[in-house]
This record gives structure tokens, sequence and C-alpha cells, in this order.
């Protein structure tokens, strides 16, 4: 291969990569643009179907709990035969429709098979996406890639544009004409997944004979999961889940009917998290893109501690709103434990499966069970009992990340260089 074919071929790895992360942000970023609808439309569902706490903490679960099955099936599927794409479109259009459905139902049962059924169809979204996504990074781009695809891309959609969006349709129509125009968004995403996107990069096809060594060995389940960092990983994303998904389900409510905010002045607040998830969404990652992940994750855990807390004590609205900006951080750490980490510790005929067991054991713990008790304490208790919940996971976090070995490939190479210099002195 002459200098210049390689260059060419550079450059076309390279426009894909960029052309992958804009179609795999919307796709993610509109899977979270439907998670979080329920959250903020609960205050206007609640005079109709009159939900308790538990009963929302329920609804958040059952999603959970569908996407962690559905994660972790989808993942050992794509690994065994080998393909992503048509797994992602199929997930894409079926999300669309059940969530699009949740406005077709009279009650409380309904809605839960409604949350059920679109939970099975978004667990398959992420596993495929990052999958899709790292095979197709530069290596100095890869931890700033997977944030943007899985934090930055649910911040901005799901965190700014939901709440700003789904309480206007609430205001002005009602909210079942909100979720009816989730689907809308879902379908010309998946066309153009279908059209633009690649069963292979560009990037893995110049290395195809190393990559069809790597899938040539199949790696067995029980394997991944001797893999210090991958079992870490996982208790990390039951902890970090319990802190998301509780905050997410609980703070619109707490602020409307805790501290007396005005819905207008909830998704406000609630904005301030979406500009935060956004921000740090691809900003962690891209940190510890140099000064580790190991670092990055201590870090940023200490300060998502607080944020819960300051939904508690905090009663400016404008404080509250600028001290989220500033401890909003997990969503960063997400793309870390989720993928980056599993990313540069599994082979790559494993990634899949690895990704979607993480993903489903902490939907399964945190998203599943973690709001339902969230829920049942806050009726016992009251609606702050969620929040030390949410607190408490991350500092579990915290002491869970001193067991990780750092995977950073730049920070990996400073200390083998180190070692030498070190001998030599």
């Amino acid at each position: 291969m002459t200098a210049t074919t390689a260059a060419a071929g550079s450059r076309t790895a390279d426009r894909y990569e960029n052309r992958l992360l804009v179609i795999l942000f919307l796709s993610f970023g509109f899977v979270f643009f439907d998670r979080q609808a329920l959250s903020f439309l609960a205050p206007y569902m609640d005079a109709e179907f009159g939900l308790s706490n538990a009963q929302l903490g329920t609804l958040s679960g059952v999603l959970a709990l569908t996407w962690a099955l559905a994660g972790m099936f989808a993942g050992r599927l794509s690994d065994a035969l080998g393909r992503r794409k048509p797994i992602l479109v199929a997930a894409v259009v079926l999300f669309s429709l059940f969530s699009a459905s949740s406005g077709l139902m009279g009650g409380f049962a309904g809605l839960l098979a409604a949350r059920a059924l679109m939970g099975t169809a978004e667990g398959a979204v992420l596993p495929m996406a990052q999958s899709l996504m790292v095979e197709a990074s530069r290596e100095s781009r890869r931890g700033f890639n997977m944030g943007l695809l899985q934090g930055s891309s649910a911040g901005l959609l799901g965190g700014i544009v939901a709440p700003l969006a789904v309480v206007w349709i609430a205001e002005t129509w009602n909210w079942r004409v909100a979720f009816y125009v989730t689907i809308i968004p879902g379908l010309i995403v998946a066309a153009l997944i279908w059209r633009f996107v690649r069963e292979k990069s560009p990037r893995t096809l110049a290395e195809a004979p190393r990559e069809q060594r790597a899938a040539a060995v199949k790696v067995p389940l029980r394997e991944v999961l001797k893999l210090r960092n991958i079992v870490v990983c996982m208790l990390i994303a039951c902890c970090y889940l319990t802190w998301f998904v509780t905050i997410i389900t609980f703070t619109p409510t707490y602020l409307t009917e805790v501290k007396g905010f005005d819905p207008g002045t909830m998704s406000g607040v609630m904005t301030c998290l979406g500009v935060a998830w956004v921000l740090w969404g691809f900003a962690t990652p891209a940190i510890s893109d140099r000064i580790g992940r190991k670092p990055a994750l201590i870090g940023f855990t200490v300060l998502a501690v607080c944020c819960p807390l300051a939904v508690v004590y905090v009663e400016s609205p404008v404080l509250l709103g600028a001290i989220m900006l500033v401890t909003y951080t997990g969503l960063g750490c997400f793309t870390l434990f989720m993928a980056t980490i599993p990313a540069e510790t599994v082979p790559r005929a494993a990634l899949a499966t690895a990704l979607g067991v993480i993903m489903g054991v902490g939907e399964l713990a945190g998203g599943f069970l973690g709001p339902m008790v969230a829920g049942w304490a806050s009726d016992q208790w009251g609606l702050q009992s969620a929040m030390f919940i949410a607190a408490g996971g991350a500092v579990a976090v915290v002491a869970l990340c001193f067991a990780l070995k750092e995977t950073a490939p730049a920070v990996l190479r400073r200390r083998a260089a180190a070692v030498p210099a070190e001998s030599a002195a």
C-alpha cells in the first residue's frame, strides 16, 4: 500500500467516523428523550391517574428491567452473529412505536405494559451503537466519541430538549400528545441508520487480517466475567444507575410537590441538568483520555454525590440550577464504566457481550430495583429519602473505583516509557 493510498484510506475512515458519530448521537439521544418523557409528564398524568411515588418508581423500574434483559440478549446475539446494524434498526423503530403507545393507555397497568415494551426495544440500542462506534474510532478520540454518543446525546435530547418540549406540548395540548410525537424522530433516525451506517467501518476493513483473527477467537461469557475490570464495572453500574434513575425519576415531582416550584420553573431547573449532562458527557471521557479512566471516575463521582443533596437543601431555583451544572457529572462517567473501560479490557469478539452484561446488570439492580426502593421509601418517609438513596449510590461508586485497573492507552504508554527511564537512572 502506497503512502498516498494509506492517506486516502485514513481520510475516508475519518469522514465515516464523524458521520457515524452524528447518526448514533441522534439514535441514543432520542432513546433518552423517550425514557425521560415520563418523569417530566408525571405531574400532568397524576391528575388523571393519581400515581403514587411507588407506582412512579415501578414505571421507571420495569423499563429498566426489560432494558437490562434486552441489552444482555442483544449483545450476546450480536457477537454470535457478527451483525449489529439490523438489530440497531429494528430496536430504534420498535422503541419509537412503543413510546408513542404510552399516550393511548387509560391506567397504570397499560402504562406499565407500554414502558416494559419500550425497554425491550431500547435495551439493544446502546451495546450496538457503542460497538459500532469503538470500531470506527481513532484511539486518540475513543473516549471523546463514546462520551458524545452516550453522555452528551442523552443530555442534549433527553435532558435539555425533552423537559422543554414535552412540558410545552403538555401545556399546549395534553400529555398524551407529548407521547405521540416521539414516534417521528425515531423513524427518521432508523432510516438514517439503514442508509448510511455500515456493518464494518473503513477503519476495521483496513485492519481486516488482525480483526478477522480476533473475531475468530470466540470468548465464552464466563471468561469475560473473570476479568476484574468487568466485574468492578458491573458493580459500579448498579450503584451509578441507582444515582441516575432515582434523580431523573423523582426530582421533577420533588421540585413541584415539596419545593412548590411551578411547572415552568421545574422545567428550567431540569434543563440545567440537561446542560450539565451535555457538557460533562463529552468533557469527562475526553479528560480521561489524558489523565486516565480511574482518576477521572473518582474525581467526577465525588462531585456527583453533591447533586441529589443540593435538590434537598438548596431552596433558590437559580442557585440550585447553578449547582446542578457543576455537580451533575455522573453521566460523563457512565461512558467510562459502561463502554470505554470494557472496550479497552476485553477482546473485540466479546465487546458487545461485555457492554450488554454491564448495562444489563446495572439496569437490573440500579435501574429496576433502585427506583422501586426509592419510591417505597419516599411514600414512607418523604421524597427526600429518594435523594439520599441517590447520594449513597454515588458514594459507593467512589469506593469501587479504587479496584479498577487503568486502561487509558495514553496513560499506559506514559507508564511504560517511565519504567526504562527509572531503570536507567
